[in-house]
């Protein structure tokens, strides 16, 4: 009998931040992005996918985005706000992924640039239509999502393993 393995990680930027006289960490959203988070919100419910986990920055920036986010689902999944995703580089985001219950299926990640557009480009070995290439034109614009599936267990997750089936980013104001 075989294990089902398949995995898929969606992968979401923090929607466009204001710039007012605080700390990094507590930088709230913009106007403009308490347009784009649930925009993108909206634009991933009608793909139908439902995270059995989100991991969310602990930043100010990323937990607004999430809970804008998050509102536009038909259904909120148990959230772990976690400090490693601040500031993170891809490695230590796969590190985090790799500590992920085999039972969770479906992960939403909540983060910030460059890291999160370096995670999806890390992992995705494979991708479908034009999915990559525009992710490499665009970069990974405020409020972007990126949908990777894997087919290996969490703890396999490493470079190259994931295919990138979507792309997602808002268009300008």
């Amino acid at each position: 009998m075989s294990v089902d393995t398949s995995r898929r990680i969606i992968v979401l930027r923090h929607a466009k931040a204001d710039w007012p006289a605080v700390p990094d960490f507590e930088r709230p959203l913009a106007d403009r992005g308490r347009r784009e988070a649930p925009a993108a919100g909206r634009w991933f419910a009608g793909l139908g996918l439902m995270p059995d986990l989100a991991l969310c920055s602990s930043a100010e920036r990323t937990r607004e985005t999430w809970k804008l986010f998050a509102h536009e689902l038909p259904t909120r999944p148990r959230t772990v706000y976690e400090d490693r995703l601040y500031e993170a580089a891809p490695g230590q985001l796969i590190e985090v992924l790799q500590e992920l219950p085999e039972e969770v299926g479906t992960v939403l990640l909540v983060g910030h640039n460059p890291g999160v557009q370096g995670l999806a480009e890390v992992l995705a070995g494979e991708h479908d239509e034009d999915t990559l290439p525009r992710l490499r034109a665009t970069g990974f614009p405020t409020a972007a999502v990126a949908v990777l599936t894997v087919d290996v267990p969490w703890k396999a997750l490493e470079r190259g393993v994931a295919r990138l089936t979507s792309f997602h980013a808002p268009s300008a104001d």
